[in-house]
């Protein structure tokens, strides 16, 4: 690596250290487990099986079961009628029980429509279990070995499904909320499958814990089909270190983290490019709405997201390298092609505002619509990847959205809890955001995007299709037609300086502290109030006043930098209008740039013959300004590792401060106190008779003062000696003489007081 880009890997790592403390707040509050080995990719997608279930569970009230059939089919309500009988003999009256019986591979457990609150697991832990040694999570929970799960199984678990092979779980109901699997937030889990290969899900509702509806970790191969999760702290779905998994016919809302998310998916991709050999997780067919974010997948990698619709959430869908302790990261190869990503405009953050999100979770309000987001997140924004590499989004249809259609920052590597210098900049690369109906639904409608991409301009490869609308920066790179060909790429270690502020501002969020941060748009901030209007408010009253200072003090005579200067005021001025949030993705930074830059060069050129050094250093800064306008507007410029923006900042504290020098007022000079010829010469004769003459020095020294603008007596006698008798002349200046201002030495001549001359 070269010593430039070691100074300015430096330079990001130090940038992105003052955010630690910020970014790592939020980590601390995601998915917490147990350290955990991704499967070895042995096992397969499970397949339906049809045949007669091998457990049954119901429950006793015949009245409430068979009010809840009454509407089936004839074939389905004779079905479940058949099955009613048989588990009223044999079955089982908590899913658990059912679940315990489970002695070998293969079987399956059928539940009969019907309400299962598991009372036998709500009880406190007691004895061994109430004083089990754990890591404690963020969020206040044990974080549990596999052996405590096992030995502890419902001290977070309503029903624990623990190392079972190839069990099939499926309610007999006519739709999916038929069989409803109930924790009344007294449960961090409702369902927790744990090493748990091969699990089959299909046909019920999970609903209220205090975590996750249905939680299936460290499985290779699962299926979770026509599942409803809702009404969750955090999650809807949570897959966690597993592979070949499918998701399919599902649905989730009312989550404050996601309604779906593939975790640490298997990284059986990592080391290839965009072709790969399969995905990990699929996940089609599925509708996840008003949750904080639809999708979402720390490490979420070789997923393959088709044919959903995400919608009406805060965020429509999320995959990030931002939180430490997930296998797999920086997250790479997710997919998502024809899906339906639309109106995620949602804002709940009032909700933790109001203190809604500090009461316990049963009395919060989640049936009636509220969700308390746990984690930082841009309010109406389609798809958001926060330092993600060889994605692809193909294909999809994103319209509607308040803020961005795509968002794209990058996440350094000790966020994640990585510390090698080789690693900081490794997020953020090889993205194609290509052939997607942007600003439109499937009918033709138009439903606009504000922005149709946000990025922060890091990364490598990274590329967007060409009828783009608005975006910010104004030049993007383009994808070609085949994957991997990108037209006027870019390779920068660091994003650019306003929104890496944005970023570490908005990062400030703590839904367990009611702390939303004050600048940050994504919580309501509007005008001056938003960081990045104060920073372009600050900024140009500091170089309006260094700018005005120079010109006032050092080229008011100059036509030119007077022009200049209202032309740097004016650019100013536009920049801090355009930093709105309406118009930043418009062409008005650009020009701004443009203006402020033009402003910088004609005062270089104005200050080169009195200050040459000054004048290169202005002339330097106005080139850096008109390219930062460049390449935000026109075409990203290639071949540099950061922003011109970075190089216009810093060479902009410099050039403030000597502006200040510069215009400061220059010194009067002190002029030196005139010789004192009596201090040097011997007392002259105070006897006028000695001398002949009435001249005293005194009165020399009054002529010589009271003389304005002439030569005065003190001053035609400096050089002389101050002995009267010495020189011959002498001269006694009567006060009368004295008021007129009349200095008779001054001619060289002696004049009597009577008005003769000797």
């Amino acid at each position: 690596m070269s010593w430039t880009r070691r100074l300015v890997l430096a330079l990001t790592v130090v940038l992105a250290a003052l955010a630690a403390a910020l970014l790592t707040a939020p980590g601390a509050q995601a998915h917490e487990e147990r350290p955990i080995t991704l499967p070895d990719g042995s096992g397969t997608v499970p397949k339906l099986r049809t045949g007669e279930p091998d457990l049954l569970v119901c429950k006793t009230d015949r009245a409430d079961f068979d009010r809840r059939i009454a509407g089936f089919p004839d074939a389905l309500r004779t079905r479940n009628l058949a099955l009613y009988e048989r588990c009223a003999r044999d079955g089982y009256r908590h899913l658990q029980q059912a679940v315990d019986a489970v002695d070998r591979p293969g079987m399956t457990i059928a539940i009969l429509p019907g309400l299962y609150e598991e009372e036998p697991s709500l009880p406190q832990p007691t004895g061994a279990c109430a004083t089990l040694k754990a890591p404690e999570s963020s969020l206040g929970y044990q974080i549990l070995s596999y052996e405590q799960q096992l030995s502890c199984p419902h001290n977070q678990n309503l029903v624990a499904i623990l190392g079972k092979k190839n069990l099939q779980i499926e309610g007999t109901g006519a739709s999916r909320l038929d069989v409803v699997i109930d924790a009344k937030y007294q449960k961090l889990n409702a369902l927790r499958a744990d090493g748990s290969d091969g699990i089959y899900f299909r046909n019920f509702t999970a609903q209220r814990t205090t975590f996750n509806s249905l939680y299936v970790l460290a499985a290779d191969g699962f299926v979770i089909d026509d599942v409803l999760t809702r009404w969750n702290d955090e999650y809807g779905f949570l897959t966690f270190a597993s592979d070949h998994g499918l998701y399919k016919n599902c649905e989730s809302y009312g989550n404050g983290d996601s309604g779906i998310y593939p975790g640490s998916a298997s990284n059986i991709n990592d080391g290839y490019g965009y072709d790969v050999p399969r995905y990990s997780i699929e996940i089609t067919g599925c509708r996840s709405h008003h949750n904080m974010v639809g999708y979402s997948g720390t490490a979420g990698d070789s997923v393959w997201v088709h044919d959903n619709e995400f919608d009406h959430n805060m965020g429509g869908a999320s995959m990030d390298s931002a939180f430490p302790g997930h296998p797999g990261l920086p997250q790479n190869h997710a997919r998502f092609e024809r899906n339906l990503i639309h109106d995620n405009n949602q804002n709940y953050y009032p909700y933790v505002a109001d203190g809604t999100c500090a009461k316990p979770p049963v009395d919060r309000g989640y049936e009636q619509g509220v969700v308390c987001p746990q984690i930082s997140m841009p309010p109406g924004t389609g798809i958001i990847t926060a330092g993600g590499n060889w994605n692809l989004y193909e294909d999809n249809w994103v319209y509607g959205h308040q803020r961005a259609a795509f968002f794209l920052s990058a996440v350094p590597a000790f966020i994640r809890g990585e510390s090698a210098w080789g690693k900081q900049t490794d997020t953020s690369h090889h993205n194609r955001y290509a052939g997607n109906h942007l600003g439109v639904d499937k009918a033709g409608n138009a439903r606009p995007n504000r922005t149709e991409v946000w990025w922060d301009g890091q990364g490598d490869g990274n590329c967007w299709q060409s009828d783009a609308g608005a975006t910010t920066p104004g030049a993007l790179p383009g994808c070609g037609t085949r994957r991997g060909d990108v037209s006027g790429n870019t390779d920068r270690l660091v994003g650019e300086p306003v929104k890496l502020a944005h970023l570490l501002v908005c990062a400030d969020y703590n839904v367990q502290a009611r702390r939303l941060p004050a600048g940050c748009d994504w919580y309501g901030a509007r005008g001056l109030q938003r960081v990045e209007t104060q920073l372009a408010l600050g900024s140009a009253l500091v170089l309006a006043l260094a700018g005005c200072a120079l010109w006032r003090r050092r080229l008011r005579g100059s036509r030119i930098a007077g022009v200049a200067t209202l032309i740097g005021l004016a650019g100013l001025t536009l920049d801090v209008v355009a930093s709105t949030l309406a118009l930043t993705p418009t062409a008005l930074p650009a020009l701004a740039l443009l203006l402020t830059g033009i402003w910088w060069t004609l005062i270089g050129l104005a200050l080169r013959p009195t200050r040459p050094v000054l004048a290169w250093t202005t002339l330097a800064l106005g080139v850096l300004t008109l390219l930062d306008a460049f390449d935000k507007a026109v075409l990203m410029v290639p071949g540099i590792p950061v922003s011109p923006a970075w190089l216009r900042l810093l060479l902009g504290v410099v050039w403030v401060l000597w502006a200040v020098i510069a215009s400061a007022p220059r010194p009067t000079p002190t002029p030196e106190p005139e010789p004192d010829a009596d201090s040097s010469a011997p007392e002259p004769a105070t006897d006028p008779a000695a001398t002949g003459t009435g001249a005293a020095t005194a009165g020399t020294a009054t002529a010589g003062t009271a003389t304005a603008g002439t030569a005065t007596a003190g001053t035609a006698t400096a050089g002389v000696a101050a002995n009267p008798a010495a020189t011959g002349t002498g001269a006694a200046a009567s006060p009368a003489v004295t008021e007129r201002g009349t200095d008779s030495a001054a001619t060289g001549t002696a004049t009597d007081p009577a008005g003769g001359t000797p």
